[in-house]
Protein backbone atom coordinates (compact mmCIF):
# COMPACT_ATOMS: atom_id res chain seq x y z
CA UNK A 1 0.00 0.00 0.00
CA UNK A 2 2.06 3.16 -1.13
CA UNK A 3 1.85 6.34 0.62
CA UNK A 4 2.57 9.64 -0.22
CA UNK A 5 4.13 12.42 2.27
CA UNK A 6 0.51 14.02 2.78
CA UNK A 7 -1.32 10.42 3.20
CA UNK A 8 0.18 9.93 6.41
CA UNK A 9 -1.72 11.21 9.44
CA UNK A 10 -0.23 8.71 12.15
CA UNK A 11 2.81 6.96 12.47
CA UNK A 12 2.09 4.17 15.01
CA UNK A 13 5.19 2.53 16.72
CA UNK A 14 7.11 0.01 18.88
CA UNK A 15 10.83 -0.10 19.94
CA UNK A 16 12.49 -3.36 21.26
CA UNK A 17 15.89 -2.24 22.62
CA UNK A 18 18.82 -4.79 23.96
CA UNK A 19 21.39 -3.13 26.88
CA UNK A 20 24.59 -1.09 25.99
CA UNK A 21 27.27 -3.10 27.73
CA UNK A 22 29.60 -1.27 27.02
CA UNK A 23 28.14 1.90 28.51
CA UNK A 24 26.32 -0.07 31.29
CA UNK A 25 29.83 -1.29 32.74
CA UNK A 26 31.53 2.21 32.01
CA UNK A 27 28.80 4.18 34.06
CA UNK A 28 27.57 1.84 36.90
CA UNK A 29 30.76 -0.50 37.80
CA UNK A 30 33.67 1.96 36.99
CA UNK A 31 36.07 0.51 39.61
CA UNK A 32 35.24 -3.48 38.49
CA UNK A 33 36.54 -3.05 34.79
CA UNK A 34 33.63 -5.22 33.44
CA UNK A 35 33.52 -6.55 30.59
CA UNK A 36 30.18 -5.55 28.25
CA UNK A 37 28.61 -8.86 29.13
CA UNK A 38 29.40 -8.83 32.46
CA UNK A 39 28.60 -5.53 33.14
CA UNK A 40 25.24 -6.15 31.23
CA UNK A 41 24.74 -9.22 33.28
CA UNK A 42 25.20 -7.78 36.63
CA UNK A 43 22.89 -4.78 36.00
CA UNK A 44 20.15 -7.55 35.21
CA UNK A 45 20.47 -9.37 38.06
CA UNK A 46 20.09 -6.32 40.20
CA UNK A 47 17.15 -5.24 38.49
CA UNK A 48 15.67 -8.85 39.25
CA UNK A 49 16.22 -8.95 42.20
CA UNK A 50 15.51 -4.95 42.94
CA UNK A 51 11.93 -5.41 41.19
CA UNK A 52 11.33 -9.05 39.61
CA UNK A 53 12.35 -7.86 36.18
CA UNK A 54 15.31 -7.03 33.91
CA UNK A 55 13.68 -3.82 31.87
CA UNK A 56 16.74 -2.08 31.69
CA UNK A 57 16.00 1.50 31.61
CA UNK A 58 15.64 3.84 28.18
CA UNK A 59 19.29 5.16 29.25
CA UNK A 60 21.11 2.49 29.19
CA UNK A 61 19.80 0.47 26.02
CA UNK A 62 20.16 0.79 21.78
CA UNK A 63 17.21 -0.18 19.75
CA UNK A 64 17.28 -3.14 17.81
CA UNK A 65 13.91 -3.19 16.43
CA UNK A 66 11.64 -0.74 15.57
CA UNK A 67 8.46 -1.48 13.83
CA UNK A 68 6.48 1.54 12.39
CA UNK A 69 2.90 1.50 10.77
CA UNK A 70 1.74 4.42 8.79
CA UNK A 71 -2.02 5.47 8.78
CA UNK A 72 -4.25 7.76 6.71
CA UNK A 73 -6.30 10.64 8.40
CA UNK A 74 -9.29 8.51 7.77
CA UNK A 75 -7.88 5.87 10.16
CA UNK A 76 -7.17 3.38 7.65
CA UNK A 77 -3.60 1.20 7.94
CA UNK A 78 -1.68 2.24 4.77
CA UNK A 79 1.64 0.28 5.31
CA UNK A 80 4.06 -1.22 7.94
CA UNK A 81 7.89 -1.61 8.11
CA UNK A 82 10.42 -2.38 10.10
CA UNK A 83 13.63 0.49 9.86
CA UNK A 84 17.04 -0.24 8.45
CA UNK A 85 15.97 -4.50 8.12
CA UNK A 86 17.91 -6.32 7.79
CA UNK A 87 21.02 -4.68 9.32
CA UNK A 88 19.03 -3.43 12.31
CA UNK A 89 21.84 -0.89 13.03
CA UNK A 90 20.84 1.47 16.07
CA UNK A 91 22.41 4.34 14.24
CA UNK A 92 20.58 3.95 10.90
CA UNK A 93 17.20 3.19 12.61
CA UNK A 94 17.28 6.24 14.81
CA UNK A 95 18.35 8.73 11.90
CA UNK A 96 15.75 6.53 10.02
CA UNK A 97 12.91 7.13 12.34
CA UNK A 98 12.85 10.92 12.85
CA UNK A 99 13.94 11.47 9.15
CA UNK A 100 10.92 9.32 7.95
CA UNK A 101 8.53 11.94 10.87
CA UNK A 102 9.98 14.60 8.47
CA UNK A 103 9.17 12.64 5.65
CA UNK A 104 5.45 12.33 6.22
CA UNK A 105 5.18 15.89 7.45
CA UNK A 106 5.33 14.86 10.86
CA UNK A 107 2.45 12.95 11.60
CA UNK A 108 1.34 12.42 15.20
CA UNK A 109 3.20 9.45 16.87
CA UNK A 110 1.07 6.76 18.62
CA UNK A 111 2.14 4.36 21.04
CA UNK A 112 1.16 2.56 24.07
CA UNK A 113 3.60 3.92 27.07
CA UNK A 114 5.78 5.09 24.54
CA UNK A 115 6.27 8.80 26.74
CA UNK A 116 7.51 6.22 29.25
CA UNK A 117 10.01 3.86 27.22
CA UNK A 118 10.16 4.11 23.45
CA UNK A 119 10.43 7.64 22.59
CA UNK A 120 13.14 8.22 25.10
CA UNK A 121 15.29 5.35 23.52
CA UNK A 122 14.89 7.12 20.36
CA UNK A 123 15.98 10.77 21.90
CA UNK A 124 18.78 9.16 23.81
CA UNK A 125 20.09 8.00 20.17
CA UNK A 126 19.65 10.87 18.89
CA UNK A 127 22.11 12.86 21.55
CA UNK A 128 24.28 9.73 20.91
CA UNK A 129 24.49 9.85 17.53
CA UNK A 130 24.45 13.33 17.13
CA UNK A 131 21.07 13.66 15.11
CA UNK A 132 19.74 17.41 15.18
CA UNK A 133 16.17 17.04 15.98
CA UNK A 134 14.74 20.94 17.04
CA UNK A 135 11.25 20.60 15.43
CA UNK A 136 10.76 17.93 18.21
CA UNK A 137 12.79 19.47 20.66
CA UNK A 138 10.70 22.79 19.93
CA UNK A 139 11.41 23.76 23.35
CA UNK A 140 10.99 27.80 22.40
CA UNK A 141 7.62 27.22 21.72
CA UNK A 142 5.03 28.17 23.80
CA UNK A 143 4.52 24.91 26.03
CA UNK A 144 0.93 24.25 24.78
CA UNK A 145 2.76 23.65 21.61
CA UNK A 146 5.80 22.08 22.62
CA UNK A 147 5.88 18.42 21.04
CA UNK A 148 7.37 16.57 24.08
CA UNK A 149 4.54 18.37 26.18
CA UNK A 150 2.69 14.93 27.81
CA UNK A 151 -0.34 16.86 26.94
CA UNK A 152 0.60 17.85 23.24
CA UNK A 153 -1.62 15.24 21.61
CA UNK A 154 -1.36 16.32 18.40
CA UNK A 155 2.76 15.23 18.34
CA UNK A 156 1.92 11.87 20.22
CA UNK A 157 -1.10 9.89 21.69
CA UNK A 158 0.23 7.63 24.00
CA UNK A 159 -2.62 5.15 24.80
CA UNK A 160 -1.09 4.27 28.27
CA UNK A 161 -1.68 8.16 28.79
CA UNK A 162 -5.37 8.02 28.08
CA UNK A 163 -6.42 5.15 30.05
CA UNK A 164 -4.31 5.78 33.35
CA UNK A 165 -5.22 9.30 33.18
CA UNK A 166 -1.98 10.58 33.08
CA UNK A 167 -0.74 7.95 35.42
CA UNK A 168 -3.58 8.83 38.04
CA UNK A 169 -4.99 5.14 37.65
CA UNK A 170 -3.24 2.14 37.16
CA UNK A 171 -3.42 0.43 33.56
CA UNK A 172 -3.66 -3.24 34.44
CA UNK A 173 -2.45 -4.99 31.59
CA UNK A 174 -1.10 -2.92 29.50
CA UNK A 175 -1.54 -3.67 26.32
CA UNK A 176 -2.20 -7.19 26.11
CA UNK A 177 -5.63 -6.85 28.13
CA UNK A 178 -6.39 -4.11 25.33
CA UNK A 179 -5.85 -6.41 22.43
CA UNK A 180 -7.43 -9.00 24.11
CA UNK A 181 -10.69 -6.94 24.75
CA UNK A 182 -11.35 -6.50 21.22
CA UNK A 183 -10.62 -9.81 20.05
CA UNK A 184 -7.06 -9.34 18.69
CA UNK A 185 -3.72 -11.96 19.60
CA UNK A 186 -2.16 -9.97 22.18
CA UNK A 187 1.00 -11.33 23.54
CA UNK A 188 1.71 -14.95 22.31
CA UNK A 189 4.99 -16.60 22.94
CA UNK A 190 7.42 -13.89 23.06
CA UNK A 191 7.31 -10.46 25.66
CA UNK A 192 9.82 -7.73 26.13
CA UNK A 193 11.68 -9.87 28.76
CA UNK A 194 13.25 -12.20 26.41
CA UNK A 195 14.24 -9.62 23.42
CA UNK A 196 17.77 -9.69 25.31
CA UNK A 197 18.56 -12.93 25.36
CA UNK A 198 17.07 -13.61 21.85
CA UNK A 199 19.33 -10.69 20.97
CA UNK A 200 22.38 -12.19 22.31
CA UNK A 201 21.40 -15.78 20.34
CA UNK A 202 21.56 -13.85 17.26
CA UNK A 203 17.78 -14.16 16.77
CA UNK A 204 17.09 -11.47 15.21
CA UNK A 205 14.19 -12.04 13.07
CA UNK A 206 12.24 -12.92 16.35
CA UNK A 207 12.71 -9.83 17.54
CA UNK A 208 11.49 -7.91 14.86
CA UNK A 209 8.20 -10.16 14.36
CA UNK A 210 7.47 -9.71 17.84
CA UNK A 211 8.00 -5.73 16.96
CA UNK A 212 5.82 -6.18 14.10
CA UNK A 213 2.98 -7.66 15.87
CA UNK A 214 3.46 -5.17 19.01
CA UNK A 215 2.31 -2.35 16.51
CA UNK A 216 -0.51 -4.25 15.13
CA UNK A 217 -2.30 -4.40 18.21
CA UNK A 218 -1.04 -1.10 19.02
CA UNK A 219 -3.54 0.10 15.56
CA UNK A 220 -6.39 -2.25 16.53
CA UNK A 221 -6.26 -0.64 19.86
CA UNK A 222 -5.70 2.73 18.49
CA UNK A 223 -8.68 2.32 16.30
CA UNK A 224 -11.62 1.59 19.12
CA UNK A 225 -10.13 4.68 21.33
CA UNK A 226 -11.15 6.46 18.02
CA UNK A 227 -14.48 4.93 18.74
CA UNK A 228 -14.41 6.06 22.35
CA UNK A 229 -13.66 9.70 21.76
CA UNK A 230 -15.52 9.81 18.98
CA UNK A 231 -13.85 9.86 16.01
CA UNK A 232 -15.19 7.09 14.15
CA UNK A 233 -18.14 4.97 14.61
CA UNK A 234 -18.46 1.05 15.96
CA UNK A 235 -19.62 0.32 12.36
CA UNK A 236 -16.86 2.20 10.61
CA UNK A 237 -14.22 0.59 12.82
CA UNK A 238 -15.60 -2.67 12.00
CA UNK A 239 -15.41 -2.07 8.05
CA UNK A 240 -11.49 -0.66 8.81
CA UNK A 241 -10.74 -3.73 10.51
CA UNK A 242 -12.30 -5.99 7.83
CA UNK A 243 -10.17 -4.36 5.27
CA UNK A 244 -7.09 -4.82 7.50
CA UNK A 245 -7.52 -8.26 7.42
CA UNK A 246 -8.06 -8.90 4.27
CA UNK A 247 -4.95 -6.62 3.73
CA UNK A 248 -3.16 -9.11 6.13
CA UNK A 249 -4.28 -12.08 4.29
CA UNK A 250 -3.15 -11.54 1.55
CA UNK A 251 0.37 -11.51 2.92
CA UNK A 252 0.49 -14.76 5.39
CA UNK A 253 2.27 -16.45 2.97
CA UNK A 254 5.12 -14.48 2.64
CA UNK A 255 5.31 -12.98 6.17
CA UNK A 256 5.74 -15.82 9.02
CA UNK A 257 4.81 -12.66 11.39
CA UNK A 258 1.55 -12.04 9.71
CA UNK A 259 0.54 -15.52 9.57
CA UNK A 260 1.47 -15.69 13.55
CA UNK A 261 -0.57 -12.88 14.13
CA UNK A 262 -3.35 -14.50 12.09
CA UNK A 263 -3.47 -17.54 14.29
CA UNK A 264 -4.29 -16.02 17.39
CA UNK A 265 -6.92 -13.04 15.44
CA UNK A 266 -10.40 -13.14 17.05
CA UNK A 267 -13.14 -10.80 15.46
CA UNK A 268 -15.04 -8.68 18.10
CA UNK A 269 -17.85 -9.73 19.35
CA UNK A 270 -20.46 -7.18 20.63
CA UNK A 271 -22.50 -7.52 23.11
CA UNK A 272 -26.56 -8.20 23.02
CA UNK A 273 -29.34 -5.68 22.58
CA UNK A 274 -31.35 -5.42 25.65
CA UNK A 275 -35.07 -7.00 24.83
Amino acid sequence: MPASSSDVAYLIFDVEAVGDGDLISKVRYPSEKLSAEAGLRKYRDELIEQTGRDVLPPTFVLPASVAVAKVGRDFRLIGMSVLDEPNFRPHVIAEGFWNGWRHYGRPTFVTFNGRGYDMPVLEYAAYRYGLSIPDWFNVSAPAYEQCRNRYNSRSHVDMMDLFSNFGATRMNGGLNLLANLIGKPGKSGIDGSQVQDLFDAGRLQEINDYCRCDVLDTYFVFLRTRVLLGLLSIEDEGTIVAETKAWLEEQRDKDQAIAHYLEGWGDWVPPPNPE
